[in-house]
């Protein structure tokens, strides 16, 4: 059993690191990746090989306080219909580019507020995308759903297109709490979003809820957290809220001292997690629960989880390409990221230029330390014969990184020569174990809370 007062030793309730669904993160992304290092990654994927494809909508009716997205409030059409004439595009220049034969594993549209383009809109991109790259078999097409933002007409393009996997944000039910973070969504519009989703076939939901925001307490997100369980998702991302109003304004108008301490925030997420796993679910990695039968807790019991811009995924996919404004793509060589203002990618992209205004080439060492950091990440542990046999490491390079990573952690890690372990009682450590192993210099980053 791991104490609070051995979790407040190690520094869990002052650190500040990053969620590491990157490596490195992305305020280390650099100027030395372009269009024409992106156009080269993109021709060098394998023909006929499976990818997966995120689409940014970066538009909102209103904007949340909480939220640290790259987003812009609008209240008209007008600048959603430029910006999908934009999409369409750089989807049309991105088909240029890609080898014969790729098809789509992953489409994913968030943003933003995606369920804000009109169903023509709607049925215009999803044409589009069907164009360049048709759905491999088994596909998933995921969309994050505003309740607030979603009608019947909406939804009968979205499964028209193909949509079979839906992802509401609830944040939290408590309407006080609603109210201190600037999102209004009650349990009622949202149970109504949900029903027409599934009436419509689509049976596979995520949803995502917060804990650390404004006055929220163990009894409030117990509420929330059984209302989000009569809704029954397959599976739940239980985020720690960021507080990071240096990096997103609008957080400024959160009261920063009615946030729970850092130590509130961790019986918060315990509270919360005993009640998902109660009901059921399978915990998955650090933050996120799944029934068994869904697919990522199957690729959890498989050892094929994996970790990416959205969080956890069972996409064994060769790249992630992202298109619209800030959207991040990942390949085999790096990360190559779009400009993050909507005007100057769409600026670029009308020149007939990729927007890519930074990325990073990975080095040898930086996808080895990539694949050791995802390993604790996903599974808590990282097992010496993968590196023996990915990497060519010795078992003395082997036995030499276990204990730079346990160094620190008096004991509380399970360090043997085939393998690292984290065991249960010391997880909520598991981003700053991570962090020992990041070579990039963290200090002016800006990370959020540990827990």
């Amino acid at each position: 059993m791991v104490t609070q007062t051995q979790l407040a030793h190690m520094g869990l309730f002052d650190a500040k690191v990053p969620r590491y669904t990157s490596y490195p993160t992305a305020p280390h992304f650099n100027n030395d990746v372009g269009p024409d290092t992106y156009t080269q990654w993109i021709e060098a994927l394998p023909k006929g090989s499976a990818i997966s494809l995120y689409v940014h909508v970066p538009f909102c009716r209103r904007l949340c306080w909480f939220c640290a997205c790259r987003t812009q409030g609008t209240q008209s059409d007008a600048p959603v219909l430029a910006y999908l004439q934009t999409l369409l595009t750089e989807l049309d220049m991105l088909a240029r580019h890609l080898p014969e034969g790729v098809r789509l594993s992953r489409l994913h549209w968030g943003g933003g507020t995606p369920t804000l383009l009109q169903p023509a809109m709607m049925q215009d991109l999803a044409t589009k995308i069907a164009e360049i790259a048709p759905f491999a078999e088994n596909y998933e097409f995921s969309v994050e759903i505003d309740p607030n933002e979603i009608d019947e007409g909406r939804l009968d393009a979205l499964a028209a297109a193909g949509m079979n996997r839906a992802s509401i944000g609830v944040q939290d039910f408590d309407e006080g709490i609603q109210q201190s973070i600037g999102r209004m969504q009650s349990f009622d519009i949202t149970r109504d979003a949900v029903d027409m989703i599934r009436a419509r076939g689509i049976e596979s939901l995520n949803a995502d809820i917060l804990f650390g925001l404004p006055h929220q307490t163990n009894e409030k997100i117990t509420e929330s957290v059984q209302k989000l369980l009569a809704l029954s998702p397959d599976r739940v991302a239980l985020y720690g809220y960021a507080h990071v109003p240096w990096m997103a304004k609008r957080q400024q108008m959160i009261p920063s001292d009615a946030l729970p301490t850092p130590q509130e925030r961790l019986a918060l997420f315990e509270t919360a997690a005993r009640l998902f796993e109660w009901d059921g679910y399978d915990a998955i990695g650090i933050d996120h629960f799944a029934r068994p039968e869904d697919g990522l807790a199957k690729a959890r019991r498989a050892g094929t989880l994996r970790r990416n811009f959205q969080g956890y995924t069972d996409d064994t996919a060769v790249a992630l390409i992202g298109v619209g404004a800030s959207s991040i793509s990942r390949f085999p060589q790096g990360y190559a990221q779009n400009a993050p203002a909507t005007g100057a990618h769409t600026g670029k992209i009308r020149d007939d230029r990729f927007s890519i205004s930074r990325g990073h080439k990975f080095s040898n060492e930086d996808i080895l330390r990539g694949r050791m950091i995802e390993a604790l990440m996903c599974d808590f542990e990282i097992n010496a014969e993968e590196l023996r046999r990915d990497f060519g490491l010795t078992q003395a390079e082997i036995d030499q990184r276990f204990a730079d990573i346990a160094c620190g952690y008096d004991g509380l890690l399970q360090v043997t020569p085939d393998r690292l372990a984290i065991p249960p009682a010391a997880r909520p450590l598991t981003r700053m174990i991570a962090r020992s192993i990041d070579a990039y210099d963290l200090s002016k980053a800006g990370h959020s809370s540990a827990i």
